[in-house]
């Protein structure tokens, strides 16, 4: 009796763990391989030293999402200065500045040049971690203390550089180098060896000028570096120039006459919300 009922045991946990067979007649087999799978049902496959880590991923994507929110802040802000005007109307109902609706093609220029002044301070940012010499001092207090580099474009398509040194005891010269925003490498566009001007002023120092003439449209990095007798070199000063077309300069007054007229409109909302009594 008791081996009966310990056969009956066994037979009912060997079946109770066993994989189901299928009732059509044909003999269950164990596959021999698994193929994993997410919980989404897509297959899961072991990735190569090629694909870009989550990580990695998700810093990218972090950083585009950051400068998507600081470009649509400032788009937000301006279109809300240029409400502000339009919407000013007098007691009679009559708008103060009806010439100031936003049109769809005016809210894209705005948002284009937004985008564009919040790609120079990231490129202005990034740059900072590629100099050496005074570059590595803020550029805050290069242009506080007056030597930072000044830059200026002249008849639209020209660059005039100017800097000033308060001391030069082992410098032998400058070399003034250039690179388009988007590229890499800088490009020597004059040297002392080549340029008188660019020679030391002696150990006082003084004023430097030089013309970069016939320049493309865009922006370009320009870069002061001051080379000492010993042979090395420092980076001393730089700065970021925008060659702007005819029709992005037209956009660039918009959008600077719509800020300037927020001031003025704000005052007037004020006045009228708060009239002087007499």
């Amino acid at each position: 009796m008791k081996f009966v009922l310990a056969s009956t045991l066994t037979f009912t946990a060997v079946h109770a763990f066993a994989p189901l067979a299928p009732r059509c007649g044909k003999p269950f087999v164990v596959p021999t391989k698994t193929v994993l799978a997410d919980d989404k049902g897509g297959m899961f496959f072991a990735s190569s030293d090629e694909t870009q880590t989550p990580e990695a991923t998700k810093t990218t994507k972090d950083d585009q999402s950051l400068e998507e929110e600081e470009v649509e802040a400032m788009v937000q802000k301006a279109l809300k200065k240029n409400k502000i005007i339009s919407n000013l109307r007098s007691e009679r109902g009559n708008e103060y500045a009806p010439w100031m609706g936003i049109t769809e093609n005016d809210e894209n220029e705005i948002r284009k040049i937004m985008r564009d002044k919040a790609e120079v301070r990231r490129r202005r940012r990034d740059e900072e971690l590629t100099v050496r010499g005074a570059l590595l001092k803020d550029s805050t207090v290069q242009e506080l203390s007056g030597t930072g580099l000044k830059s200026k474009v002249v008849d639209g398509t020209s660059v005039e550089l100017e800097w000033s040194t308060g001391g030069e005891t082992s410098t032998k010269g400058f070399i003034i180098k250039r690179r388009a925003a988007k590229q890499p490498d800088f490009e020597v566009l004059a040297s002392y060896e080549t340029y008188g001007p660019l020679v030391s002023k002696g150990v006082e120092g003084g004023d430097y000028r030089y013309l970069d003439e016939n320049v493309g449209y865009g922006s370009w990095f320009y870069r002061i570096t001051e080379c000492e007798e010993s042979g090395l070199e420092n980076d001393m000063s730089q700065c970021l120039v925008d060659v702007e077309t005819d029709e992005e300069q037209r956009g660039a007054v918009l959008a600077a006459g719509a800020m300037a007229l927020a001031a003025v409109a704000a005052v007037v909302a004020g006045s009228l919300l708060d009239p002087v009594q007499y």
